[in-house]
């Protein structure tokens, strides 16, 4: 299969995909107790019947629900996401006002975990290789962060570093009150930032290593490591260019599925630090019961996972091209 088929197929693949999400998303939310309007009205303090049916009319609520769904996925073809009336602004403004937080605090996490999982199992294999202690501290280090909840790890960085230290601030992305710019404001961005994309990293961190490690402790047995030995290359050329080249393959694989769970975890982290991105958004639309903004949140949280999800994919193909050859990858 050529690579630009093999592309093509799993750029189809995404998008049914995307297609499914929203359609299932869509009929959970309206399967959901409650309604919107009623809400709304009871807020304003409002009983009238003629007005909740108003509301209702605006809404979109009073149509049969494949039209609403019709309606919607007509929007989505459009780009339109629709209107939140809870917020009296569109959707698209209100979810490009915070994605820009997210999809900071996942990159930053997303990076960090790779690259201290892959560097620290890169050091735990060379270890267990040469019969030395650093690998069972890493493992058993690695073992601790997996076991403790994220919720609690994030509480106690917080109690630890913002209110017992005074280090790092503990809520927000940025300092109120304080004009800053240039570097002092960079400075200012990056302090806000350690302790939530710790604490996202710390989620995933341990699979990283155990999975690096055991990646490459196997490739260490094959033949053509082997072979290079006995050719004389030099120990670290071999462990970088043929070993760990062979052992990124199912680290990989692993990212592209935690991207789903990062970005499931950033909502729970961005609660917990008050962090201003689609993860408190989607919080916030849930306890409104915003449908439109909810629906809005979930497809492009569904976007960045399948998207993610397909450059995997092709880099996976790029490490290994007999990926998609001979009925595999498929």
């Amino acid at each position: 299969m050529s690579g630009w088929l093999f592309a093509g197929g799993r750029l189809l693949r995404a998008g049914l995909m995307i297609v499914a999400v929203v359609v299932l998303a869509f009929g959970l939310v309206r399967l959901a107790p409650g309604d919107p309007a009623l809400l709304m009205a009871g807020e304003a303090g409002v009983d009238d019947a003629n007005y909740i049916a108003q509301l209702r009319h605006t809404m979109g609520l009073d149509q049969p629900l494949l039209a609403q769904l019709g309606h919607y996925l007509y929007g989505v073809a459009h780009l339109d996401l629709g209107y939140s009336y809870r917020n009296q602004a569109s959707v698209w403004s209100l979810i490009a006002e915070r994605l820009p937080a997210t999809l900071l605090l996942m990159g930053s996490a997303f990076v960090l975990s790779a690259l201290l999982g892959v560097g620290l199992g890169v050091l735990a294999a060379r270890s267990h290789q040469r019969r030395g202690w650093l690998d069972g501290v890493i493992l058993q280090g690695a073992l601790l962060l997996y076991a403790v909840p994220s919720f609690w790890l994030a509480m106690l960085l917080v109690l630890v570093f913002s209110v017992q230290l005074d280090w790092l601030p503990a809520f927000g992305m940025e300092s109120v009150g304080e004009p800053l710019h240039g570097m002092a404001r960079l400075v200012d961005a990056a302090q806000h930032l350690l302790l939530p994309c710790l604490s996202l990293t710390f989620l995933f961190l341990a699979l990283y290593i155990h999975l690096t490690r055991a990646a490459m402790l196997e490739a260490l047995q094959q033949d053509y490591v082997r072979t290079a030995r006995a050719k004389g290359l030099p120990g670290t050329r071999i462990l970088l260019a043929h070993v760990l080249r062979n052992a990124l393959l199912p680290v990989v694989t692993m990212a592209g599925l935690q991207l789903g769970q990062l970005a499931s975890g950033a909502l729970l982290i961005e609660v917990v630090y008050a962090w201003p991105g689609i993860g408190r958004l989607l919080y916030d639309a849930l306890t409104q019961r915003d449908y439109a903004l909810l629906l809005g949140v979930f497809l492009v949280i569904s976007f960045l996972v399948v998207g993610f999800n397909l450059l995997t994919d092709l880099l996976y193909r790029w490490l290994d091209p007999r990926i998609g050859h001979g009925g595999q990858g498929a």
